[in-house]
């Protein structure tokens, strides 16, 4: 049996984003430098996720995908890539290191995806698993939209978060109960 995991901005290999700051000017990741955070991520990804886990990457997996995506083959997993905005490196350049590759995926009638999708089309979803914002969230009316689910590694501690797990806090953003088929 295997489980799936979800997670999305990665930017490993990306010393820029240790130096981006959040609203409050605290810095956004707790990192020094792109190995230090590679590292961290790498092993917090390793210690959850089995070799035959699927793991859905739900975007800006790296900045320069010729020079920094070989760090994929130190991560377990059979990987989907949700391809994000800076996922803009040639196709062939992903497949050796994912199984598919994708623009967005819908499972359990989530829309997963690495942008947040526009509010109009969440009507046929029952809400939107997504990145790209980071610490920020979808807001409405003031408030948090409970549709949509952040899944930046800043937002779940740097480590792909088990897709059971996801669901069960989702559902219950939502007001859901979780129905056993």
């Amino acid at each position: 049996m295997h489980n799936a995991f979800l997670i999305a901005d990665p930017h490993f290999s990306h010393e820029g984003v240790c130096q981006f700051l959040r609203d409050d000017g605290t810095k956004l990741r707790p990192f020094d430098t792109a190995a230090e955070m590679d590292e961290v991520m790498i092993k917090n990804w390793n210690d959850i996720v089995r070799p035959v886990d699927k793991v859905y990457v739900c975007g800006d997996l790296v900045m320069k995908a010729k020079k920094q995506i070989h760090i994929m083959e130190r991560l377990n997993g059979k990987k989907v890539l949700i391809k994000g905005n800076h996922d803009i490196g040639e196709l062939k350049v992903y497949l050796p290191y994912f199984y598919d590759i994708r623009a967005f995926h819908v499972l359990d009638n989530f829309c997963i995806t690495h942008i947040p999708i526009h509010p109009d089309c969440l009507g046929r979803f029952k809400g939107n698993i997504h990145g790209h914002i980071h610490q920020r969230t979808v807001m409405l009316n003031g408030a948090p939209d409970p549709r949509y689910f952040c899944i930046s590694a800043e937002q779940i501690n740097y480590t792909p978060i088990e897709w059971n797990d996801l669901r069960k806090k989702f559902y219950s953003q939502l007001g859901l109960e979780i129905k056993n088929s």
